[in-house]
C-alpha cells in the first residue's frame, strides 16, 4: 500500500459541498463531492452527543492537534475516508450549523454566530492527511487495525468493513438506522444501539445460528435481506406472543437460541403471564433473567432461577439441633440415613459433609427459612432432587 502525506488541505476545503444525512446519521460527501466521508465499510457517526462533537471543535479553537486522517485514493478524482470520518463529520456538521458550542459565558453559539476570527481559525486549520492507495484487501486490512479517535471498532463494525457490499448496505439501512420506528420494540429484547451495529449483529447472530462471519461472506453480494429480516421478525414476534408483558430483564437474553429450542411448543400466554408475575413476586428468586427460559422449559430447571439458599447461620443452627437429637437417640444426624439399613444408619456426619435442604420443596411453596430447613448428607440430598 502506497501513502502520500498531504499538508495543505484545510477544514474549509473538506467542508466544501459537505452533505450530512440526518435521517441515517452519517456524513456523505466533502471536498466538493470528491470525498466520500462514510463508505459502506465505515461505522455510523457516533459523535453526535453534545460532548465528543463539541470537543472536536474546541480542540481546533485551542490549537490542539487533531491527529492524522487517512484517505483511500480510489481514483484521481475520488477519495474516501479510511480513518477520521467522526472528526470530519463533526467539522462539517458544525460549519453547517447542525450543533452549537458554548462560549466563555456559557452561551450556546452556532458557527454562523461565533466571532469572525474564530470562524476563520476553524476554516483555515490545516489537516495532516495520508492518502493511501492499494488493493481492496490491503485497504480493508489497514482499516481493521486502526482505531477511530480512541473508540475501537467493535466486532460487527469490523465485519461490515470486511464484507462491505450491497448486503451490508441494505442491512445497515434496516438495522443501523436509529430513526427506524421498529427500534423501540426491538429494544425491549435486544441490548445495544443501532449506531454501534448491535441490532444488526443480533439479527445476523440469530439467522446464522452464531456463525455471522460465514453468513456475511455467503450473502455479501445479495441484493436483498429478505431472509435476515424475516427471521429476525419471526423471533421478535414469537417472544411478544409468548410473553405479552415486557419486563426489563428480557433485554439481551439469548432469544435466538430460545426460539430455535422452543418455537414449536404451545404456550398459553395468560398462564405464562401469571407464572412471570408469581416468580417476580417471589423474594427467593435471585436471577430474574432466568425466569423466561425457566418457563419456556416447563418450569423444571431451577438452576436458572438461582433460588436463594440457606445462609451459614441457619445451616449451623439446624445442624447443631439435628446432631444433638441424633446422638441422644443413637441414630444418624441425616434423617434419610437414620431410616436406612446400611452402615450409615447411626453415622454422625460433619457439617461440611452435609447440605441444607428444603423440607417442603421451594418449587411447591416451601420457604427458605429455618423452619423449612433440614441437613442431609450430600449423597441423600443430591439423590432427593426436587421430590
Amino acid at each position: 500500500m502506497d501513502t502520500t502525506l498531504q499538508t495543505e488541505i484545510t477544514i474549509k476545503d473538506i467542508c466544501e459541498g459537505f452533505v450530512y444525512n440526518e435521517l441515517e446519521g452519517k456524513g456523505l460527501f466533502g471536498l466538493s463531492g470528491k470525498l466520500t466521508i462514510q463508505p459502506e465499510y465505515q461505522r455510523n457517526y457516533i459523535y453526535a452527543d453534545g460532548k465528543r462533537d463539541v470537543a472536536v471543535i474546541e480542540s481546533i479553537l485551542k490549537g490542539y492537534p487533531l491527529g492524522l486522517i487517512y484517505f483511500n485514493k480510489v481514483s484521481d478524482n475520488n477519495l474516501e475516508v479510511l480513518d477520521g470520518q467522526q472528526r470530519i463529520t463533526s467539522f462539517g456538521r458544525f460549519v453547517t450549523n447542525k450543533f452549537a458550542i458554548k462560549d466563555q459565558n456559557g452561551m450556546e453559539q452556532y458557527f454562523s454566530g461565533i466571532a469572525k476570527d474564530k470562524q476563520d481559525k476553524i476554516l483555515n486549520t490545516k489537516i495532516l492527511i495520508y492518502e493511501c492507495e492499494g488493493t481492496e484487501t490491503e485497504i480493508k486490512e489497514w482499516f481493521k487495525t486502526i482505531n477511530i479517535a480512541g473508540v475501537p471498532l467493535n466486532n460487527q463494525e469490523l465485519l461490515n468493513a470486511i464484507y462491505s457490499g450491497p448486503f451490508v448496505t441494505l442491512a445497515k439501512e434496516e438495522f443501523s438506522n436509529s430513526t427506524n420506528a421498529k427500534i423501540q420494540k426491538w429494544s425491549a429484547y435486544v441490548s445495544g444501539s443501532a449506531n454501534r451495529q448491535e441490532f444488526l449483529e443480533r439479527a445476523l447472530d440469530w439467522v446464522s445460528k452464531g456463525n455471522i462471519d460465514n453468513y456475511m461472506s455467503k450473502h455479501r453480494f445479495d441484493d436483498n435481506i429478505t431472509e435476515l429480516k424475516n427471521y429476525f421478525n419471526s423471533v421478535i414476534d414469537w417472544i411478544s406472543s409468548v410473553f405479552t408483558n415486557v419486563e426489563t430483564e428480557m433485554r439481551g437474553l439469548e432469544w435466538g437460541r430460545l426460539y430455535e429450542k422452543y418455537k414449536k411448543q404451545p404456550y398459553d400466554h395468560k398462564k405464562v403471564a401469571e407464572q412471570v408475575r408469581e416468580l417476580y413476586a417471589d423474594s427467593y428468586v435471585k436471577n430474574r433473567k432466568g425466569i423466561f427460559e425457566f418457563i419456556l422449559g416447563g418450569s423444571t430447571d431451577f438452576k436458572l432461577l438461582d433460588v436463594r439458599v440457606f445462609d451459614e447461620a441457619t445451616k449451623k443452627s439446624v445442624y447443631a439441633k439435628q446432631t444433638t437429637e441424633a446422638e441422644k437417640n443413637g441414630t444418624s444426624n441425616c434423617s434419610l440415613c437414620a431410616i436406612g439399613h446400611d452402615a450409615n444408619k447411626t453415622k454422625i456426619w460433619k457439617l461440611n459433609e452435609m447440605d441444607a435442604d428444603h423440607v417442603s420443596a421451594w418449587s411447591k411453596g416451601g420457604a427458605t427459612d429455618i423452619k423449612n430447613c433440614e441437613m442431609l448428607c450430600k449423597t441423600h440430598n443430591r439423590a432427593k432432587g426436587n421430590k
